[in-house]
């Protein structure tokens, strides 16, 4: 698809959120590489994490914008609509990427219960590698490591972050607890969201 078309496409759907491109309310979003557009509609929401993470959007309130995202359906308005659909239909028809597949994948391996995490995790059950250098145990190490992501991302009081992909929710827990920070957590596990509201 043209890139004008992908931008076309992608400001028509966000506006159906009253979401506006550039525009200057919070929860409008700020596109400084316009591969964006075609990026989003090949990749979907995982083109729209990792095109956030490399600086080619952004937006002042992201739990706003998902907010609104998420209220309007946009990913229902493709049904009967075919001026949108098919533009994005060539990029859906060689693109894996599904939110369908996505929560199978939360299904198979994070919902089949907490017992096994809760096991070999440490107490904030964190799902990744610990930072070892001064630690003596597993729930030392994490707490390094969450730590060290802390301040490597310069965190401040206040700031916002969106944590995509967050699992039981350490990181969202510890940055707001340590640093006063708001985490929007993400995730496609049942278990795991029912885990961190406990």
């Amino acid at each position: 698809m043209a890139q004008e078309n992908a931008e076309a496409v992608v400001r028509e759907l966000l506006s159906i959120a009253g979401i506006t491109v550039n525009g200057d309310k919070s929860y409008d979003i700020q596109v400084h590489n316009s591969d964006f557009y075609q990026r989003l509609l090949s990749d979907g929401s995982l083109g729209s994490g990792e095109s956030y993470m490399d600086g080619w959007w952004d937006c002042p309130a992201l739990d706003q914008f998902f907010e609104r995202v998420v209220r309007a359906k946009l990913d229902r308005k493709f049904r009967g609509n075919w001026k949108l659909l098919l533009p994005v239909l060539k990029s859906k028809l060689i693109n894996l990427q599904k939110i369908r597949r996505a929560f199978q994948v939360g299904e198979r391996h994070y919902d089949t219960g907490n017992d096994l995490y809760t096991a070999m995790l440490d107490k904030r059950m964190n799902y990744t590698c610990g930072y070892w250098k001064n630690a003596t145990d597993l729930d030392s190490a994490q707490e390094a490591k969450l730590d060290l992501v802390c301040r490597k991302i310069n965190l401040q009081t206040g700031m916002r972050i969106l944590d995509l992909g967050c699992g039981f929710g350490a990181f969202a827990g510890y940055a707001a607890e340590k640093y006063g920070v708001h985490v929007t957590g993400v995730t496609v596990s049942r278990k795991q969201v029912e885990l961190a509201n406990e």
